[in-house]
């Protein structure tokens, strides 16, 4: 096992993962014009009572939930007040937290965001753009937290750079996928898995692309974005699997679903709560089939 302080991180969310039996992740994407009706008032107010809405709805099956960092940051002060307490309340309830905050400078510049985490508002992994190098990276596993970094996004226009061929055959993604590699061997913790992680899109199913990037990745957890809304499909993501898994934490792949659990559409006499409970069972019941 690693001495690393974030691998303890990594083992945390397996544990998590283990312990509902579903690796599934919820996104935090709090948009006021989409919020169902939780009472008027600021929105830093109506973004509290939403989230502690959707974490009572989806603990207990969900592993983890993702707060998308924007929603919230776009509201000053008091959207970063509701994002400490929801980050907060989500850890207290059991669920593993990301911060989806993609992050990517470096230098002290990253050794800021990384404290702006890990001391005020206490996430246990956090996202990052590798643009500047893998470096942007180490601050925050130094400070414990887990890292995802982005390699093969879902967006449509990531193709323009992530699927470019260099002179070596590999792809841009592949080559991040490489030094992830590398450097989350040092971060790797009792069950087998890496802090250092990887966002790799569920819509990037294209011939055997994920296949490759297992293969250059075997340790590490893929942060799945795109099920759902984005129209990414739990069956595509069986390449990801990592090999010889006996459980579904090991299988390394965490799929997030957002929009299509935090937004479900009520059926019948549901409340929104319910809905959203719903929506996350389905999600959780078709992320056991990866196991």
């Amino acid at each position: 096992m690693s001495h690393s302080p974030a691998a303890f991180a990594a083992d945390n969310l397996a544990a998590t993962i283990d312990r509902v039996g579903a690796a599934l992740c919820v996104g935090i994407d709090p948009v006021l014009e989409r919020l169902p009706d939780v009472a008027p008032g600021e929105p830093a107010a109506r973004f509290e009572r939403f989230q502690t809405g959707v974490i009572d709805a989806v603990r207990g099956v969900a592993a983890a939930v993702k707060f998308q960092s924007a929603c919230y940051e776009r509201h000053g002060t008091a959207g970063w007040a509701a994002l400490r307490d929801g980050i907060a309340y989500a850890r207290e309830s059991g669920l593993f937290v990301v911060l989806d905050a993609k992050r990517g400078d470096i230098g002290v510049s990253s050794e800021h965001y990384a404290a702006a985490a890990s001391d005020d508002l206490q996430p246990q992994a956090v996202t990052v753009s590798p643009y500047l190098g893998m470096s942007v990276a180490r601050p925050f596993l130094d400070a414990g937290l887990a890292v995802f970094c982005l390699v093969r996004t879902s967006n449509p226009d990531s193709d323009e750079l992530q699927a470019r061929r260099l002179e070596s055959g590999e792809t841009v993604a592949e080559l991040v996928a490489g030094q992830v590699a590398e450097m989350g061997k040092a971060h790797i913790g009792e069950r087998g898995l890496s802090a250092l992680g990887a966002v790799v899109g569920a819509t990037k199913a294209g011939g055997d692309e994920f296949t490759r990037l297992r293969a250059r990745m075997p340790d590490q957890i893929f942060l799945v974005p795109g099920i759902g809304a984005q129209g990414g499909t739990i069956d595509a993501l069986r390449p990801m699997l990592r090999e010889g898994a006996t459980t579904p934490a090991e299988g390394g792949v965490l799929v997030t679903a957002s929009r299509s659990v935090i937004y479900a559409e009520a059926r019948g006499n549901e409340g929104w709560t319910s809905a959203v409970a719903r929506a996350a069972r389905e999600h959780a019941e078709a992320a056991r089939c990866l196991s």
